[in-house]
C-alpha cells in the first residue's frame, strides 16, 4: 500500500508499505477521506519526530477484522480517533479524559495519510464509530475536530445568551462559532487577517466579523451594547491573538485557548488586574469518546454544517500540493486528502 511520509511541510515522500494485518480486536481500514489539520502544520511539533506518517481526521470502510472483533463486520463504514484514554486512570474516572496518559501514546499504523490504517485494539473499542447513513466520508472526517470544539466549549461553561468572540476563523474557528450558535450563545464575533475566512464567518452565521488588523474591542461594544465578550475563543497559536484574547474579556467573562502557540512564547500579565477581573481561564486538548459521539450526531442532524467548510481535495499522491496549499495559500479552508 501506499503511505505518504512527512519529512517536513515541504518534503512529503509517497512511499510503499506493507500491508498491516490486524490482530486481536484490531481492524484494518481503508481510508476514503483524510483532513489535513492545522496541527499537521506545526512543524516546530512534527519534523523533530519525523520520518512519520500523519493523519488522524480520518473515515473509510472496514476490509478485515482481527480476532476477536465483534462490533464491526467488513464493509462497514466507519470514523476512528486516534486518540483513546485508558477509562480506568484517575483522570477518566474523573472525566478529564484528555489527561490521561494513553491518549498521547494510542494512535494508528501508520497514520491516516495511507491507503490503509490498522486500528489498535483499544481504539476499536473506543473510537471507532459506525457512520449514519446520511453521513459522507468526508463529513465524517470532521468528527474528531468537532469532537474536540465540544469538549472545550463545554468546559468553558458557556450559558445560552453569552455573547461570544472567536479569534482565528479558520476550521477550528468555524466549527466553534457553529457549535456555540447551535448551543444559544447571543452575538458572535469572528475575527481573522484573511478576508475569505471573515466572509465564511459571516456565511456560518456570525453576528458580525472583523479583520484582526482593527480595533477589534471598540468594534465589538459598538455591537454588543457597550460591553465586552462573556467569553472568547482563542482558535489561532498568533502570539497577538492570546495576548488580546485578556483585553477582549469583559469582567467574569471565560477565556478558552483552543489552539497551541510557539514552544518558545511566554505570556506576561499585569497579575493584579487579572486577578481583580475575576475572568476565568480555560484549555482544552484532544476529545474522549463521548465527544466524538456527540460531533458524529451534529454532523448526522445538520446542526454543524462540515460540507461546506471543505475548499480543496488532494489525492493521496498529490498531498504535497495540499500541504503547501494549506501553509501558504489565503485561499483554503478545509483540504480533504482522499486516498
Amino acid at each position: 500500500m501506499l503511505a505518504a511520509v512527512y519529512h517536513n511541510n515541504s518534503d512529503i515522500r509517497i512511499e510503499e508499505f506493507p500491508l498491516p494485518k490486524p490482530g486481536e480486536g484490531e481492524i484494518l481500514i481503508r481510508i476514503r477521506a483524510s483532513g489535513i489539520c492545522g496541527s499537521d502544520l506545526m512543524e516546530w511539533y512534527r519534523a523533530p519526530k519525523a520520518p512519520l506518517v500523519l493523519g488522524h481526521e480520518v473515515a473509510g470502510e472496514v476490509v478485515e477484522t482481527g480476532p476477536g472483533v465483534q462490533r464491526f463486520q467488513v464493509g462497514d463504514r466507519v470514523v476512528a480517533t486516534h486518540h483513546v484514554p485508558c477509562g480506568e486512570c484517575r483522570y477518566c474516572l474523573t472525566q478529564r479524559h484528555t489527561n490521561c496518559p494513553m491518549i498521547r501514546k494510542s494512535g494508528f499504523s501508520p497514520g491516516g495519510f495511507s491507503e490503509y490504517v490498522c486500528v489498535a485494539a483499544p481504539n476499536v473499542r473506543d473510537g471507532v464509530f459506525c457512520l449514519p447513513e446520511n453521513v459522507s466520508f468526508e463529513e465524517a472526517s470532521f468528527t474528531e475536530p468537532l469532537g474536540c470544539v465540544t469538549r472545550a466549549v463545554r468546559a468553558a461553561g458557556l450559558e445560552r445568551g453569552e455573547s461570544v468572540t472567536i479569534l482565528g476563523s479558520g476550521t477550528a474557528g468555524l466549527l466553534c462559532l457553529q457549535y456555540v450558535l447551535h448551543l444559544g450563545a447571543g452575538q458572535v464575533f469572528a475575527t481573522d487577517s484573511n478576508e475569505l475566512k471573515l466572509k465564511k464567518a459571516m456565511e456560518f452565521g456570525a453576528t458580525c466579523s472583523f479583520s484582526s488588523r482593527e480595533d477589534v474591542s471598540s468594534f465589538i461594544r459598538e455591537n454588543n451594547g457597550g460591553y465586552l465578550s462573556d467569553m472568547v475563543i482563542v482558535c489561532t497559536g498568533a502570539r497577538a491573538a492570546v495576548k488580546s484574547a485578556f483585553e477582549l474579556v469583559a469582567p467574569s467573562g471565560k477565556i478558552l485557548f483552543f489552539a497551541p502557540s510557539d514552544p518558545e512564547f511566554t505570556l506576561d500579565m499585569p497579575f493584579n488586574e487579572y486577578w481583580w477581573s475575576g475572568v476565568r481561564v480555560v484549555s482544552s486538548y484532544a476529545a474522549a469518546p463521548r465527544d466524538l459521539e456527540d460531533a458524529l450526531f451534529l454532523i448526522e442532524k445538520g446542526a454543524v454544517d462540515v460540507q461546506k467548510m471543505i475548499t480543496h481535495r488532494f489525492s493521496l499522491e498529490d498531498i504535497q500540493k495540499g500541504f503547501t496549499l494549506a501553509e501558504s495559500s489565503e485561499e483554503n479552508l478545509k483540504i480533504i486528502i482522499a486516498p
